[in-house]
Formats: structure tokens, C-alpha cells, sequence
């Protein structure tokens, strides 16, 4: 299975319609239509069903899609990695990030260091710890930052200087807008929003027995589509700090849990990883930096 062929595969599952896909990889159609059909052959699934006017993917294309967006992303990494060894002014390096006030931190130190090196591309995927480490296992990511503490068997890791705490956010006419701080007891029966890995990590141990009176009305991985439904009345964004516009013209409040829930952050890599030498070099810096 060639990566040439895995990139023929996807062109036509994204373009879904054979002469599209060839118009955009600059090829004949007989060429890609022979290409996929030995495709097929070998893995001996039918991959397309085909119709009058677009192509859509069977159950085990779209299966392979998955996989096969990741072989040509590790390709094409690989590749860059290569032709940008000798490159002692720049190349390319990436991130996977969780959503935080703190990746303040992360942007502070790729800008200084950019000055160093003009020529430093970087590359962002943002997405929850389980997205983002999955990525980093699988070699598509230098590194990740995420909220949790990391598996010290598979990662080597580094503490951002500061944490992030949780809190609610609530329309600025709610009674709870009212309070200093958030309770247990305050949200219990209350219809709530949270990313499920937060719910179950850290939500459920900071409720302790106030638990199992506490309603997950939706799950949202990104605060700022939570905090739309939470500006309509829906109910109750658990989120942390800084990271939605409470601004008066706004309509929302953020306010602290209590007990204190605090996050902290940590920018992660992989255990004996070969780095590339911008990415070295980038490491060594942000070490440095957050040391002091």
C-alpha cells in the first residue's frame, strides 16, 4: 500500500466525485479509477459505493479514511522533518494544545523564539487530552499540552508557571451572579454544561457526596459553544477561568468555584523521542524559561 494511493483515497472521499478528485491531484481519471480498484483489491473491501453523480465511502472506506489521514500526515511530517535538517534557521514543529488561559505562556515563548528563528513554522491542533495525546502517540505532534497529570511511564514533561481554576458561567440576571463563589450544594439540581473529561476527573471529586445530585445537561469540548447555550437560560457552564468574554455588554458572569478547583498545565512529550533540531532547540528554550 503506497502513500501515493492513500492520497489518491482521499481526494475522492473529500471530493467525493472521481473527475474532481482527478482535476485536483492532476491526473487522468482512468489513472485514479485503476488506482482505487487495485486499492480495493488489495485490502478486499469495497471501499466506495458508487452513484450517478458522487462516490460516497462504505463503512470500512470511511475506517480507512481515519487511518489513512494519519499515515499521509506522518508522511508529510517525516518528509519536512528531513528536508529541514540542515535548516539552522528554522523548519517545522508540532503542537497539540487544550484549551487554557495558560497557552499564553506557550504563544510568549514561540514568539521569542521566532525572533531567534524566522524561519520556524508551527502547527496547531487543538482538541481535549484524549485527542491531543492520541495524536502525540502516534507521532504526529512534537507536543501536547493538557490538564491533567501526565503518565509519567510514556511522557517526559514540564510545568507551566501558573494554574487555571474552575468556576461557572451564568447569565449576569442569574441569582447565582449574585454570589461570590459557587457551591455543590448551589449547582445541585441545576441543569449543567462541562466537558466530559472535566465532569468525571475533576467535577465529581470536588462535589463529593453532592454528586449524584448534580445534572450533566450537555457536554461541550470547547467553552465558548457552552457558554452560548449557557447566555440562553439553558443552564450552567462548569468552565475555567479566562476563557469566555464576561465583559458587562456580554451578558455573562464567571464565578469561582468553592472548595478552589484548581487545573494545571503541562506541555508533554514523548518518552526516548528523536526530535528534530528546531524542535530541540525550541525544548531547551521553554525549559529554561519556565525554570525561572
Amino acid at each position: 500500500m503506497e502513500i501515493r494511493t492513500l492520497r489518491y483515497f482521499l481526494a475522492v472521499a473529500r471530493e467525493e466525485n472521481m473527475s474532481r478528485a482527478a482535476e485536483h491531484l492532476h491526473v487522468t481519471q482512468p489513472t485514479l479509477s485503476k488506482a482505487l480498484k487495485a486499492l480495493e483489491d488489495e485490502l478486499g473491501k469495497k471501499l466506495f459505493t458508487r452513484h450517478s453523480f458522487s462516490i460516497a465511502l462504505t463503512e470500512e472506506g470511511v475506517l480507512l479514511r481515519n487511518r489513512a489521514e494519519d499515515l499521509v500526515s506522518m508522511a508529510d511530517k517525516i518528509e519536512q522533518e528531513f528536508l529541514t535538517l540542515d535548516d539552522i534557521t528554522g523548519g517545522d514543529i508540532y503542537f497539540g494544545l487544550a484549551e487554557s488561559y495558560q497557552i499564553r505562556y506557550l504563544a510568549r515563548e514561540i514568539r521569542t523564539f521566532k525572533e531567534t528563528y524566522p524561519g520556524l513554522k508551527y502547527h496547531i491542533t487543538s482538541g481535549d487530552t484524549e485527542q491531543v495525546t492520541e495524536k502525540l502517540d502516534k507521532g504526529l505532534l512534537d507536543f501536547a499540552v493538557i490538564c491533567e497529570t501526565p503518565d509519567e511511564r510514556k511522557y517526559n514533561y514540564i510545568l507551566f508557571p501558573e494554574a487555571d481554576y474552575f468556576g461557572a458561567i451564568v447569565p449576569a440576571s442569574s441569582a447565582l451572579a449574585e454570589k461570590e463563589c459557587i457551591t455543590p450544594q448551589d449547582l445541585a439540581g441545576q441543569p449543567l454544561f462541562c466537558s466530559e473529561q472535566s465532569w468525571g476527573n475533576d467535577i465529581r471529586p470536588w462535589a463529593g457526596d453532592t454528586f449524584l445530585q448534580l445534572h450533566l445537561e450537555g457536554s461541550f469540548r470547547l467553552s465558548y459553544n457552552g457558554s452560548m447555550f449557557a447566555k440562553e437560560g439553558l443552564g450552567i457552564l462548569l468552565t475555567l477561568n479566562n476563557l469566555i468574554d464576561t465583559s458587562p455588554e456580554n451578558g455573562l458572569v464567571f464565578r469561582p468555584l468553592s472548595p478552589r478547583l484548581e487545573m494545571k498545565m503541562y506541555l508533554i512529550w514523548n518518552k526516548y523521542q528523536s526530535f528534530t533540531p528546531i524542535a530541540e532547540r525550541f525544548l531547551k528554550q521553554i525549559k529554561n524559561s519556565f525554570a525561572r
